[in-house]
């Protein structure tokens, strides 16, 4: 029997089509490997939305063949799907498949009917084509090492019709697309039925969910209940929307609490706010993109909306929910960035009521706009403006952190033990170590006494 090696680089849905990956070689009888070392057939699952991270996979290859210098490489994902030809001439790759070709990948790299892999034919060696012509979404649970049987990542959408001038994932995955309600309605449901308490939901749009599915398509093969949340999807003659999405997953499955992974600022509808706030079974977390507080750099980015109207959603954010974790993501250096652009950014994140930051320095992607653009903002003044903002982050972060000292907080034990404590989880995404062993997968109550090495320090 062959053994494979899935090795995952970058966000959220990259890690949930490798988790696919791994069900496709699973179905057929692979075993699966430890590590690369003692894999026949490794899987490089790679990302490409900055060049660190294309580098990051061309340093893996090299490792890989390196300590197992036997096994078949094959290169898929983002960096494959952009830039096929230059990873096919990389030493030690044996295939290179594509996002558009991923979910046929175990039929690519195996025999027909057979668990030992096809040996390498220099004439297929590349597996890369339109990507949007393709509109197959990969679906399967991503269940992190260090969490498990704690908090799964359920992947439901997965493209993006925007076209910030940046961004090179819409031309490597392709137009948005949706995971059929049904199918994620049973996808959650067996979770629960596996015993887990939380699934985070994502996606490289999440919030377009749904506009791309006929009412058929949505909900075919739907079972009608009694329920009015299924009666309603069902006879309403428009197309589905991420709140309906929320409605359903609260409505139809037992899960005991949903997380919501990243929504872009325009798909913060008053509605969903709402239902955050008014549901216990939805985690009080919010995460709104940002990338910039300068509206002159904004349009520059292509983006959606002004500093305004983010300024707007994050208020109404944290005026429904006080205690919620709110996360941007926040880009320096884009081309043409000035100073008082910087400063206006700068401005904007102190004045609001961040919880935290994911801060990136831009990094030019080819075919992108931006990458032609004029002004290209100097390394170091990026890196610095990355270190402010940083530093600012933190400071944000640790100050919400401590209106918690003295409070009881309600978490979800995590797989991490220490030797003295456990990680835990807050519902408003906060880390929390609790003094003591105690079973993963646990709903906790916990006396939070202090703040240090960026975790609330709690007892039960």
């Amino acid at each position: 029997m062959a053994s494979f090696y899935v090795e995952n680089f970058g966000c959220r849905a990259t890690q949930a089509d490798g988790a696919a990956v791994e069900r496709q070689f699973e179905e057929r009888g692979l075993s699966r490997a430890d590590g690369p070392e003692q894999a026949e057939l490794v899987v490089l699952n790679t990302c490409t939305v900055t060049a660190a991270a294309d580098q990051d996979a061309r340093a893996a290859i090299r490792r890989i063949r390196r300590v197992n210098p036997g096994c078949q490489i094959v290169v898929t994902g983002c960096y494959a799907q952009r830039a096929p030809e230059e990873v096919a001439a990389l030493p030690g790759v044996s295939r290179v498949i594509g996002n558009s070709h991923k979910h046929q990948l175990a039929e690519i790299v195996l025999l027909p009917g057979a668990r030992s892999v096809v040996p390498l034919n220099d004439d297929s060696a590349i597996f890369v084509s339109d990507i949007f012509a393709h509109t197959e979404l990969l679906a399967a649970p991503v269940f992190d090492a260090a969490h498990q049987r704690t908090r799964p990542n359920l992947k439901v959408q997965d493209g993006c019709d925007n076209r910030c001038s940046f961004c090179v994932i819409p031309s490597v995955r392709g137009q948005s697309r949706s995971l059929p309600l049904n199918r994620i309605l049973r996808e959650v449901q067996a979770l629960v039925d596996s015993g887990y308490r939380e699934v985070v939901i994502s996606g490289i749009n999440l919030g377009r969910w749904g506009r791309d599915l006929p009412i058929q398509s949505a909900t075919e093969n739907w079972e009608l209940t009694t329920d009015n949340c299924s009666s309603e999807l069902r006879l309403r003659a428009q197309p589905l929307h991420f709140e309906d999405l929320i409605r359903a997953i609260l409505s139809e499955t037992s899960l005991e609490k949903l997380r919501i992974s990243s929504v872009e600022p325009m798909d913060w509808s008053d509605e969903l706010i709402r239902m955050m706030a008014g549901s216990p079974r939805i985690a009080k977390h919010a995460h709104v993109p940002l990338q910039s507080g300068s509206d002159r750099v904004l349009r520059a980015m292509h983006r959606k909306y002004r500093p305004w109207h983010y300024r707007e959603k994050v208020e109404k954010i944290r005026a429904a929910m006080p205690t919620a974790a709110i996360g941007a993501d926040v880009m320096v250096g884009f081309p043409g960035e000035s100073e008082s652009d910087f400063e206006e950014t700068r401005l904007l994140i102190e004045e609001l009521s961040f919880t935290y930051l994911h801060v990136f320095t831009y990094s030019p992607r080819p075919g992108t706009p931006a990458a032609a653009m004029r002004d290209q903002v100097p390394a170091q003044v990026a890196r610095e403006r990355n270190r402010i903002l940083r530093e600012l982050s933190a400071e944000k972060k640790l100050a919400f952190m401590r209106t918690f000292v003295g409070t009881t907080v309600d978490a979800i034990s995590l797989n991490v033990f220490d030797g003295q404590s456990t990680e835990a989880l807050t519902d408003n995404y906060l880390k929390l170590r609790l003094a003591g062993h105690h079973e993963p997968n646990r709903w906790l109550q916990a006396r939070v006494g202090n703040v240090a090495d960026g975790a609330l320090v709690a007892t039960l």
